[in-house]
């Protein structure tokens, strides 16, 4: 395996004719050029110089290093300079996995201070619901994930896994404007109980089973959709309630629908999960920053 130091000296006495010169191009002593020589020489097995009177001329060995030896360093200075972009964040890229009500609020103001304060930073944005955005994240598939939890549910994940809090979310009842709770700025869940429902995901579907059945009933669960825009339009048409993340609300068309606060109130934990490794590389650790301050804005959804 050859060194590449050598390989930049050996490159240095090529072009000057000689190890004195090229000691002094360098800034080395001419021992330290000879004994770099030397063991570039016991590296590839061959010799490389031989002298003819004063002078040093390549032997056939060493022809063939000089015609690879510039192509050699011109490709170790572009990894070197690729490297220090990557280490001062002038460059990098980050797969980012978010829920859908993510990727319509926190994401687009995450991604908008990144191509700010850090162009370079390429991000993938893809799009799942948990707890398949969570085993895309065991896959290698992205390098960073959003999921929702709700209170009572563990995510089961790797130890090597870190799961880093950004936010709680409140949840709400989304509402055609025109329905008698509308008026209201807050509303009992239990007044629900005959309504047509439109549920969400099937981890959301599943909270709200769990939330009505606590107060002892069974939503009408009508329809099922995880495209909020699908359920706004669905409350906006009457066909149903929903239980909707007062994140969205700030996006919601609301001369046809509207928000209101549930009693007793209801939310769920907004986090990112990285692999501990990947907390070491700047670019996904810059992107974590970055949905840190987005999310602590917002806190009090």
């Amino acid at each position: 395996m050859f060194d590449s130091r050598h390989i930049r000296t050996f490159h240095e006495v090529v072009a000057a004719g000689s190890y004195s010169a090229a000691a002094r191009a360098l800034g080395y002593t001419q021992p330290a050029v000879t004994q770099q020589m030397k063991a570039l020489e016991r590296a590839a097995g061959t010799p490389l110089f031989t002298r003819v009177g004063r002078t040093m001329q390549l032997t056939e060995a060493g022809k063939s290093l000089a015609r690879h030896a510039e192509s050699i360093l011109g490709t170790l200075t572009a990894a070197e300079s690729q490297l220090k972009a990557y280490a001062r964040l002038r460059t990098g890229r980050v797969r980012l996995c978010g829920f859908p009500s993510a990727n319509a609020t926190l994401v687009p103001e995450a991604l908008s201070s990144l191509a700010k304060d850090h162009p370079g930073i390429q991000v993938e944005l893809l799009e799942c619901e948990p707890p398949e955005s969570l085993r895309r994240l065991e896959r290698g598939e992205c390098d960073i994930t959003l999921a929702f939890t709700y209170p009572g549910l563990h995510e089961e994940l790797p130890e090597e896994v870190a799961e880093i809090r950004l936010m709680e979310d409140q949840l709400t009842v989304l509402l055609p404007t025109g329905h008698p709770l509308a008026r209201r700025r807050a509303v009992h869940l239990a007044d629900l109980a005959e309504e047509r429902w439109i549920a969400g995901c099937p981890r959301c579907r599943a909270n709200l089973l769990h939330e009505c059945a606590e107060l002892g009933f069974v939503p009408d669960i009508r329809f099922a959709t995880d495209d909020n825009l699908v359920v706004q339009s669905m409350v906006g048409q009457g066909l149903g309630v929903a239980m909707m993340p007062a994140l969205l609300l700030p996006s919601l068309s609301l001369t046809r629908v509207c928000g209101r606060a549930l009693q007793p109130a209801a939310r769920r934990h907004i986090a990112a999960y990285v692999y501990r490794d990947h907390l070491r590389i700047p670019a996904t650790a810059v992107a974590l920053d970055v949905l840190r301050t987005v999310a602590s804005n917002r806190v009090g959804c």
